[in-house]
């Protein structure tokens, strides 16, 4: 059964304290007067130990412990292919190259290497001018090399990705993503030449049309998937007020809350299955694991794990991982507690007792001094989940690590199908406030537009199936 959020503080504009800099335009906190995430007569080791056997392979979050209340089941509202947009997403508005598992840290000292607004820097870098080397000659069009007979991106001698952002090559599906939003801009430019735009005037409104389509698709597409229509339309209004959020606001620029970064929106670490299918070449179509370890920087061309080399098959069908033809694409998995066991033993972690993906995540959270989820729900006037609903987490059911709850609070509240209020909120206000907080994105500088007003063969319901297929790949 659902938990209706409470309305009141909307209707008297009660907001939790703002963090003392929320206005940097980095990390912040939503709720900063909340206090970290404490087991009742327990040190600091022993709490470090805790969560690490609450994350373990072989522990509650492997699949080998799921039940018959829907753990590690697919989930066939949302195709797999946005488990791995999320990580694009993601990639496009976050980079923390400083913070540790081992010490406290303070989210309002990290820097955010990447600028929290959706503009695809991934994509563009800095443009042609500043970053030249991901531009053809034209500095128009994006650069694409055809090696085995198939596009791919560019790559140095030693095989590295030339992109914005070495994250999306992290393994082959986000690969391939990042030279779909290549190819699309690519398109773009293309078809906006075709029907009379002048030249001088190409780049810059290609890069405008490219970047609102994507956010069209995170605003329409991606998010009522992931938190459910209904708490899409309640945050947006559409009006450019940010009438809808109660929590995430800023005084001169969008930050990034750390409830966000490190609990709310790793929720799809959850989504990704262990091994996928991705073509009809490889082995008569068998699915491939993300990463094998025998494998990882193998030079083998015929490499089909999610972290192996180029070769003439490995490349992406899309129709498996959205919904570009008759073909019904490959599921995600549920939201819930349970991840695929190949993330709880990851091949290139040296140190065994952080090889944990969920370890990872329960000891970040740890090191920034999230609250507990029942606080956080509390703070939202939120019912939270009951003991028995968290039974699983142990010595964490009545105060449960931020990120956990948000997985089990998707299980309990929806299905798994998607987020629950708490993680709905935080991921939804988030990803609407960054949109209303950019001067350049279509909800600021026009929030009627439709990708049909643009007669480029779009439509008003524009999704990714329709982006693959703009760019030719579908």
């Amino acid at each position: 059964m659902a938990h209706a959020p409470h309305h009141g503080m909307a209707r008297f504009k009660m907001h939790a304290p703002h963090s003392r800099y929320f206005a940097s335009g980095k990390f912040g906190r939503l709720f900063p007067t909340l206090p970290p995430l404490r087991l009742h007569g327990t040190s600091d080791p022993d709490l470090r130990h805790a969560l690490i056997d609450l994350g373990k392979a072989g522990g509650i979050m492997d699949p080998a412990h799921a039940d018959n209340s829907g753990q590690d089941k697919d989930n066939d509202t949302i195709p797999a292919g946005f488990g791995f947009l999320g990580q694009f997403i993601d990639h496009d508005i976050t980079l923390d190259v400083s913070s540790s598992l081992e010490r406290q840290n303070d989210p309002e000292g990290i820097e955010n290497f990447r600028t929290p607004v959706l503009e695809l820097d991934s994509v563009y870098g800095s443009g042609p001018e500043a970053t030249p080397y991901l531009y053809d000659r034209d500095g128009v069009h994006l650069l694409v090399e055809e090696r085995h007979g198939i596009d791919q991106l560019p790559r140095t001698s030693v095989n590295a990705a030339i992109i914005g952002d070495p994250r999306n090559d992290e393994n082959l599906i986000i690969s391939r993503l990042q030279l779909a939003f290549i190819q699309f801009h690519n398109a773009m430019v293309d078809a906006l030449a075709a029907n009379g735009t002048a030249a001088e005037h190409l780049f810059e409104e290609a890069q405008r049309l490219v970047r609102w389509h994507y956010q069209w698709i995170v605003l329409h597409e991606f998010l009522p998937l992931t938190i459910g229509k209904k708490l899409t339309d309640d945050i947006y209004t559409g009006d450019c007020t940010g009438g809808g959020r109660l929590f995430y606001h800023w005084r001169h620029e969008p930050f990034i809350p750390i409830e966000f970064a490190v609990a709310a929106y790793r929720f799809g670490h959850s989504q990704i299955p262990g091994q996928l299918k991705v073509n009809d070449d490889f082995n008569g179509g068998a699915k491939i694991p993300l990463f094998d370890p025998n494998e990882i920087g193998d030079s083998d061309p015929d490499d089909l794990s999610g972290f192996g080399v180029e070769g003439s098959r490995r490349y992406v069908d899309w129709k498996y991982f959205f919904a570009t033809s008759s073909t019904t694409p490959q599921p995600t998995k549920h939201i819930d507690r349970i991840l695929a066991a190949e993330l709880l033993d990851l091949p290139f972690v040296p140190d065994p007792a952080h090889s944990s993906l969920a370890v990872r995540n329960l000891l970040r959270g740890h090191s920034f001094g999230l609250p507990s989820g029942q606080a956080v729900a509390c703070a939202m006037c939120i019912p939270p989940l009951s003991k028995k609903d968290l039974e699983h987490a142990g010595p964490f059911s009545e105060a449960t690590p931020l990120w956990y709850y948000i997985l089990e609070e998707a299980r309990v509240v929806a299905g798994g199908e998607h987020l629950g209020p708490v993680g709905g909120r935080i991921v939804g206000e988030v990803l609407i406030g960054l949109l209303e907080g950019d001067r350049m994105s279509f909800v600021r500088q026009n929030p009627k537009w439709t990708p049909a007003d643009e007669g480029l063969g779009t439509t008003s319901d524009f999704g990714m199936a329709d982006l693959l297929k703009f760019a030719g790949l579908a």
